[in-house]
This record gives structure tokens, C-alpha cells and sequence, in this order.
């Protein structure tokens, strides 16, 4: 099965938690064989959203959802099921001080 683990927090990270980056975490993973792909983001402020209402294309600066909580990057796995999946993402260092969500992928 195929996961995002989309990973978010309500705040930058502190200099501190920068500095530990993923801690031994992608190396890990990558020795289990489940990160297929992914990618830190830059910040919300830098984001555009775009929409298409009647024909015309209408962008937006700034991220699309208007919430404390900004997603900071995504990594995509490959697991046998959801415990799994919940297992890789509590290991993420950024799961202390932010949040992971799992979202099955849909596969074609």
C-alpha cells in the first residue's frame, strides 16, 4: 500500500529542531526500502493557489487553506498496511513537535 505522510506544524521549526533535520530517519527508511519519494517545502508566504472559476484562471499568493497548521513537506512509502504506515511516521523526528498525516494514495 501507498501512504503520503504529509507533514505539518503550526509553527517553523526552532533552529534546534532545523539542526537535527530528519535524524537518521531517511537513511532508516531507506534501509527498510519504503520512501519512494518526497520533498520538504518552502514556506506558505512563498505559495500560490490557483483556481478556475468560469473559464478564468484566478491566483491567489499565500497557501490555499487559511489555518495555524501549514504543511512542510511530504514523503511518500510504500508499507504492508496502515500500522505501518503509523509506525514510520511516529519515528519522523517532526512528529514531536509538529504533525504527520497519513493519507492512502490512489493508484492507477
Amino acid at each position: 500500500m501507498q501512504y503520503a505522510l504529509l507533514i505539518a506544524g503550526d509553527r517553523e521549526p526552532t533552529p534546534d529542531e532545523l539542526a537535527v533535520g530528519c535524524g537518521g530517519w531517511s537513511e532508516e527508511m531507506a534501509e527498510r526500502g519504503v520512501v519512494r519519494g518526497g520533498a520538504g517545502l518552502r514556506p506558505p508566504t512563498e505559495a500560490t493557489t490557483v483556481r478556475v472559476r468560469d473559464g478564468e484562471v484566478l491566483l491567489t499568493d499565500g497557501p490555499f487553506a487559511d489555518t495555524k497548521e501549514q504543511i512542510g513537506g511530504l514523503v511518500l512509502i510504500e508499507c504492508a498496511d496502515l500500522d505501518e504506515a503509523v509506525e514510520i511516521a511516529a519515528r519522523h523526528p517532526a512528529a514531536g513537535y509538529g504533525m504527520i498525516e497519513i493519507r492512502p494514495m490512489i493508484t492507477l
